[in-house]
């Protein structure tokens, strides 16, 4: 089962952190969300918002993981900020325990999710991110499995209430 999907303009760094920051306050345990896009779209801050969505507390400065592969932040759930940016082969995937990480109970943000596109969890969320310009970033947000679309159900009630979809 796979809703229709979101589109959202954010028009800020504001507006994508706070799209990241109630997608964590919607994630249950065990959400995996695939982040895609180019450099620069977006991707980090997002995740950046979803920390605080999970109680990441703020004095924990999220970073993207580029060369780490996988951090880890204690919240409500637990957040797992995985980026395969360097990403050679499926053995770096084994290699680096991100599958055990999809059955581990904490949410898990994957950036360059399509370099694994075939290994994600039926359940998921996909964030497709592109930059139009320096402050414009659209934003397609699809559901993958009757969690995640009740994940987006919930999240597109809340875009309607903010009059930025």
């Amino acid at each position: 089962m796979s809703p229709t999907p979101i589109f959202i303009t954010s028009r800020s760094v504001h507006q994508t952190h706070l799209l990241g920051k109630r997608i964590g306050e919607l994630c249950l345990p065990n959400t995996i969300i695939a982040l895609v896009g180019d450099l620069g779209c977006g991707k980090t801050t997002l995740v950046q918002g979803l920390a605080r969505g999970l109680g990441v507390p703020a004095d924990y400065y999220i970073t993207s993981p580029t060369y780490t592969w996988i951090n880890e932040y204690p919240g409500r759930i637990p957040l797992f900020h995985a980026d395969l940016y360097r990403l050679t082969g499926p053995e770096d995937v084994e290699d680096i325990g991100l599958l055990e990480l999809f059955r581990a109970g904490g949410t898990v943000a994957v950036e360059w999710a399509d370099n694994i596109e075939d290994l994600m969890p039926i359940q998921h969320l996909t964030l497709s991110m592109r930059a139009t310009d320096d402050t414009l970033r659209e934003i397609h947000v699809s559901a993958c499995g009757g969690k995640m679309v009740t994940l987006l159900d919930k999240l597109n009630i809340w875009i309607e209430e903010q009059k930025w979809a």
